[in-house]
Order: structure tokens, then sequence, then C-alpha cells
């Protein structure tokens, strides 16, 4: 049935996103500097939103107009917030190691998920996969592009404590959001990857055991598995892009 488009990352249909962020260097960070912290959540808050409204924009290039008849297809955070999962899950998080020093595995929020009919689409297949990468995408894109000015800022970046650091961090959230995002798991974005690429009849099956999809992602991450296979890919990818990491 049509739904709401995954959310972005910080969880993602159908698509809600789920974001996973590793909590140790930020409160390191956030002990050390204040400001620093008010900027990396606006940069997480950015990079979530920018995720949404990337599935919507795709979903509007394939015929689709949900997102955009809701207002969501902007930067505005107000009409992506979710009180839950924008708001009080993150700043338990954050808060919680600084009160007890006992850190989680990790952490976890979402955004309000953006709406999607995929019976709109020209082609449902191809739309599911375009829509479902335009998010990661969008992260990607982002860690990117931040790398570039990291490594062409010369002395601007690293005489400054402040926007080396925010730089290495934007680098780093966003590569976490995109490829946690891809990871198979219902309800996130690989999932729906995964999904407009099966034959029809495995499709059928892959979606009777969607329902558990949160179940195993939350025991994934608890166990600190999805952590150690982020950093397994994640590292190779500092190096590529010449940014150390945070």
């Amino acid at each position: 049935m049509p739904g709401p488009r995954d959310s972005s990352s910080f969880l993602t249909t159908t698509y809600t996103d789920c974001h996973f962020i590793s909590p140790y260097n930020l409160v390191k960070y956030t002990i050390m500097n204040a400001e620093f912290l008010a900027l990396s959540i606006v940069i997480l808050l950015f990079s979530v939103i920018l995720h949404e409204v990337c599935h919507g924009l795709m979903a509007l290039r394939f015929g689709d107009r949900t997102a955009e008849l809701a207002g969501r297809l902007t930067l505005n955070p107000i009409p992506h917030i979710d009180p839950v999962g924008t708001i009080l899950l993150p700043l338990i998080f954050i808060v919680l190691p600084l009160l007890t020093g006992v850190s989680t595995h990790f952490f976890i929020g979402w955004a309000k998920p953006v709406p999607i009919n995929p019976l709109h689409f020209k082609n449902i297949r191809t739309g599911e996969l375009m829509v479902s990468m335009a998010g990661v995408g969008a992260n990607f894109g982002l860690a990117i592009l931040a790398a570039i000015l990291y490594n062409l800022g010369g002395n601007l970046v690293h005489n400054s404590f402040l926007l080396e650091a925010l730089l290495r961090f934007t680098v780093g959230i966003n590569l976490m959001l995109g490829i946690f995002n891809l990871l198979p798991i219902p309800p996130l974005d690989g999932s729906k990857v995964l999904l407009s690429q099966l034959p029809y009849n495995l499709a059928r099956e892959y979606e009777r055991y969607s329902q558990y999809g949160i179940i195993i992602l939350f025991a994934l991450l608890y166990f600190g598995i999805i952590s150690a296979i982020l950093q397994l890919i994640i590292f190779p990818l500092y190096t590529l892009l010449g940014v150390p990491p945070l």
C-alpha cells in the first residue's frame, strides 16, 4: 500500500529513514567546545532534512506529487520534525552520556516520514530504486563536498579548530547516514533498493518478513554489529576522501 517514504537516517516506506550515529567522539568534542555541539546539531539536521527532501524531489521527477502537495519539499526543518524521533531521542542519547559518563552503543532518531505514493510513478520499480537512492546520494554528496573544502581549505581550515572539526564531522556524519541507510534491513532505504531489484516472487517473500525488520535492526545496533560494519566500510572511505576521522 502507498505510504510515507522512509525516513532519513538519523532511522527510514515505506520511507522511514533511520539514522545512526556513534556518540563517543561527539561527546569528546561537546565537552571541548559547546559551539561545536550547537553547529554540529545544525549540520546533522540539515543532512537529515536534505536526505528527506531528495526522496520527495526524486518522487516528483517520477510523477508523484504527494510530498510536494504535503509541503515537504523544503529545507525548513519545521515540517520535517518528529517530536520523538527528531528531538526527544537524540537529546537523550547526547545528554545521558554527559550526565552519567556511560555511553550507549548507538545514537538513533528519525525525521517525519516523507509521504510517497509509488502508484503515481511512471515506472514503479525504477521509481522505487531511484527514490530510495536519492537520500543516500545526497548524504554522500555532502560528504564529498565537505572533504573537498577540507582538502582545499589550506590554512583557513587547519588553523581553525572549529572549522576543521565541523568539516570532519560533516564528512563523518554523512558517510554514516549514507552507509547505514543502504543496509538491506526494513525500513531502511537499502531494503527498498533490494526490493526493487528482486524478482516478483522473491520480492513478495521479502516483504512478508519486513515487519520484523525494526526488531532485527535494534538487535544489531544493541550488540554493536552495525557499528562494526560501519567502521569496516567508513575508514577506507575517510582515507579515500583524504579526511582523518573525527
